[in-house]
């Protein structure tokens, strides 16, 4: 009795198991299926120019875009009317900022899928105006300016309470560093020989108004020094290589100049003119034709 009530105790427990890994399995199949769900792929490459807001589509059929506004004293985003749930990739914002009475906003676009809506994302602007400032950067070894105009039209309009903000960093890094100024900005201490990238904005009373530029980026160059460094060092390497390529021909014609004599010198061959033309065919020699002599048989005193 004590045996099968044992058993009967193991099968329970086993079902139990079984009961809670199904459990833990269905969990994590239905968290997979909602991360898949939720991660809706947000816009790319967002521009605003005047009024016009362009970005890169998804490359899915079923996505839909929406853009946003909200004024510099504001933080909730407001649906551009004309601009919710288009399936195009731009979109004209004159409404809205007609309706704004400070008339710089800024723009954002989120995508959704399946009722499933993707993080806003923020548009910059690749052409100065009155509400996003037009940057030039100059580098020089160790920092990096950034021309401003100080005469813009939030300058006029606020005074001192407007100012640029200078969003900066290396190149593939975030943004996180800034500096606030009214007009040009100078970034010192930066490394030199690395390219660094910054974004430019208008803040009113401390709060950002319309679009920052977009981002550009710049390589810091290197001191004189160091690329009168650079001009010593490579000239000498190359003087080096030179001796080195010397040295191994000069060793080369000593030792093996004999090797070298031979695989330079030409195949021995007989000139043409030096062959003998063979004998004509049944070539028998003629031999000279005999002369008829008269005899002397005697010789007197008379005749000489």
């Amino acid at each position: 009795m004590k045996l099968l009530t044992a058993l009967l105790i193991q099968v329970i427990a086993r079902g139990e198991l079984r009961a809670k890994l199904r459990a833990k399995l269905r969990a994590k199949l239905r968290a997979k299926l909602n991360t898949s769900l939720s991660e809706v792929p947000p816009p790319q490459n967002i521009r605003v120019d005047k009024w016009l807001v362009t970005w890169t589509p998804a490359t899915e059929d079923d996505v839909r875009y929406t853009v946003q506004y909200n004024s510099f004293d504001e933080e909730k985003l407001t649906d551009v009317p004309g601009c919710v749930n288009i399936a195009l990739n731009s979109c004209n914002i004159a409404s809205a900022q007609a309706e704004d009475e400070q008339g710089c906003l800024r723009l954002h676009v989120r995508a959704e899928r399946r009722g499933v809506k993707s993080t806003p994302v923020e548009a910059c602007s690749r052409h100065g105006d009155d509400c996003s400032p037009e940057v030039n950067l100059i580098a020089r070894p160790g920092f990096l300016t950034v021309m401003l105009r100080s005469n813009h039209s939030l300058a006029k309009e606020h005074g001192g309470h407007a100012l640029h903000r200078v969003y900066y960093g290396k190149e593939g890094e975030p943004l996180e560093d800034y500096e606030d100024d009214e007009a040009s900005v100078s970034l010192h201490g930066l490394e030199e020989g690395v390219r660094y990238c910054m974004k430019v904005q208008y803040m009113v009373f401390g709060n950002p108004a319309g679009p920052p530029s977009c981002i550009k980026c710049e390589l810091i160059p290197k001191t004189k020094e160091a690329a009168g460094l650079t001009g010593i060092i490579v000239p000498a390497v190359a003087v080096v290589f030179l001796l080195a390529l010397s040295v191994m021909a000069a060793y080369v014609l000593v030792y093996h100049y004999e090797k070298i004599k031979l695989w330079l010198q030409p195949p021995c061959e007989i000139p043409p003119h030096f062959h003998i033309n063979p004998l004509p065919e049944r070539y028998h020699p003629v031999p000279p034709s005999e002369e008829r002599c008269d005899v002397i048989s005697r010789v007197t005193l008379d005749d000489v």
